[in-house]
């Protein structure tokens, strides 16, 4: 099992047995709560990373009236914080992984999230599908559904001020498995094309497994990171140094979209 594979590797790396498993399926808000209900002592910090591309099923209706991307990517995140923090679990910080296809990158035709109105039902219409109408292409849905979970975590921002909700991209990183998801044809470009052979070539747009877990550590741990705020590579570029994506994307400032994020999500937690 990996959980007990990573576990092992915690141990060896520091010398200390303190490390825990919890298993919850993060498509499921009674498997969530009830992972929860087995955590016994405070948190001080939440890393956000369940999700991906999830694959074939991806456009797959769940029980809870999302579909499979959103249910995996944001469902068990929300929940799990949310119970956390009803539960007086959760004590300093929180951050979500996002990606770099919101903002878009230009350079590689890679275009930003741009919703019509991000109202409430637009945004419920990205998280059960119907917003794509029959034109589901995971790829752009991801960078949709990442879009509403990075909204979330900006609006808990404002409604939680005495924790520090961050949000983080990973980066164009190596070695993640991330491509697996991917449809076979765009899976083998990203693989043996792109990662080992372009990208290099362009400077600034890939980095190591070691760095993109760095931006979740110091995201976290340090107080140059804001709550509130949406960090990842410079516009145009997958790696390198991070900065405030409001700066060049400003959606991201607008508080009526953040809340009406929350909302929408809030309409497929039962």
């Amino acid at each position: 099992m990996k959980a007990e594979a990573a576990k092992k590797d915690l141990e060896e790396q520091t010398g200390k047995k303190i490390f825990e498993i919890v298993i919850g399926d993060v498509s499921d808000t009674y498997s969530v709560r009830n992972a929860v209900e087995k955590i016994k002592e405070r948190i001080d910090a939440v890393i956000l990373n369940a999700g991906g591309m999830v694959g074939k099923t991806a456009s797959q209706v769940t029980s809870s009236g999302m579909n499979q991307l959103a249910a995996t990517n944001i469902l068990g995140n929300v929940v799990l914080v949310e119970e956390l923090i009803k539960r007086d679990k959760l004590q300093k910080a929180v951050l979500f992984v996002s990606a770099e296809a919101v903002p878009g990158v230009k350079s590689l035709g890679m275009k930003p999230v741009a919703m019509r109105t991000s109202s409430v039902d637009e945004f419920a219409g990205v998280l059960d599908g119907s917003y794509f109408g029959n034109k589901f292409e995971v790829t752009q849905a991801y960078g949709y559904v990442k879009y509403v979970g990075t909204m979330w975590t900006l609006s808990m921002a404002r409604k939680y001020p005495d924790l520090k909700f961050v949000v983080m991209s990973p980066g164009n990183t190596k070695g993640t498995g991330a491509p697996d998801s991917l449809p076979p044809a765009m899976r083998f470009m990203l693989k043996y094309i792109m990662m080992p052979i372009v990208f290099p070539l362009l400077g600034d747009m890939v980095h190591s497994l070691n760095v993109g877990v760095k931006r979740f550590v110091d995201g976290v741990s340090e107080d140059r990171y804001k709550s509130g705020v949406f960090y990842a590579s410079k516009e145009g570029k997958l790696s390198g140094d991070v900065v405030d994506q409001s700066t060049f994307y400003t959606d991201l400032k607008n508080t009526t979209f953040q809340d009406n994020a929350y909302e929408a999500i809030h309409r497929f937690i039962k």
